[in-house]
């Protein structure tokens, strides 16, 4: 038990590793939340495509001398609103267009980053630097976070019914171009919240465990959710945690983290994991014999 208590406590005399756990759980929370609607959609490589799109914003944002989060949103954005627009109006598949769009950005960031002069090391824009985040990081966090949060959470059912009957939606008024948009933007403010936690890179995993495993664990929505946040939380403060000890990277060990749930929810989940599946089958036969 000693050794259980040492293992927690011992990071948390650090401040560095306390405004570590802070960031970690509050940019769980936001990518779990948005990680929902994005599976419910299957809008997964939308995350992909806008996480790594913020790149070159984040440059041209240190080469102006303006907060790195204001670039981040304005390339995520620009990223977002392009590839819905290329959708709604070419006959290239949103797949293929996303594919473009983000290797696109991408690459024009990559080329930035290492032609022009900044203060941004490579190793921390694409992997994250959570160790070295500061108090004026946190806030900022908070109130990006909140305003994503606040945008999905109160329009929630909208959403919903916007995904899955997009026809009833526009038939009793709701504007389904502005909810589509407005999802786009929440999602961009969320990977600006959550870059400092994993980088542009590892990004992507955390907007898409969380929903899987509240999907796998959950039959309605607002469980899924409360499953997802969860296991979000749960992770960003156990792959922190696992970081300080083995000294390795704390991204990293977030992401490992959710897919080790992953992989276990994937398997013993009560109703859709491979054993219920299997089992479920297997009394089908039997029934049927």
């Amino acid at each position: 038990m000693s050794l259980l208590t040492d293992w927690l406590i011992l990071p948390l005399q650090y401040p560095f590793m306390q405004r570590a756990l802070m960031i970690a759980v509050i940019a769980g929370a936001c990518c779990a939340v948005l990680s929902c609607h994005l599976v419910l959609r299957g809008w997964s490589l939308m995350g992909d495509a806008v996480a790594h799109a913020v790149l070159p914003g984040i440059v041209l944002a240190s080469v102006a001398g303006i907060p790195l989060a204001i670039g981040a949103f304005v390339a995520g954005l620009f990223c977002a609103v392009s590839t819905g627009w290329l959708q709604a109006n070419s006959r290239v598949k949103s797949d293929t267009v996303m594919g473009i769009v983000y290797a696109g950005m991408f690459g024009l960031g990559l080329v930035l980053l290492t032609r022009i002069e900044t203060d941004q090391h490579v190793m921390h824009v694409l992997f994250g630097n959570i160790l070295g985040v500061s108090v004026g990081d946190i806030l900022e966090t908070l109130l990006l976070g909140g305003l994503s949060l606040g945008f999905v959470l109160i329009r929630g059912r909208d959403l919903m019914l916007q995904a899955f009957d997009p026809t009833h939606a526009r038939a009793i008024g709701l504007n389904t171009g502005l909810l589509r948009y407005g999802l786009l933007t929440a999602l961009s403010l969320t990977i600006v919240v959550s870059i400092k936690a994993v980088g542009v890179i590892l990004i992507v995993a955390m907007l898409i465990a969380p929903g899987a495993i509240g999907y796998l664990m959950a039959d309605r929505f607002e469980r899924m959710l409360g499953t997802a946040v969860a296991s979000a939380v749960v992770s960003g403060v156990a792959g922190t945690l696992f970081s300080f000890h083995l000294d390795a990277s704390p991204g990293a060990c977030i992401v490992l983290t959710q897919a080790a749930i992953f992989g276990t929810v994937l398997v013993l989940a009560p109703k859709r994991g491979l054993l219920a599946t299997r089992r479920r089958v297997g009394a089908a036969i039997g029934a049927r014999g």
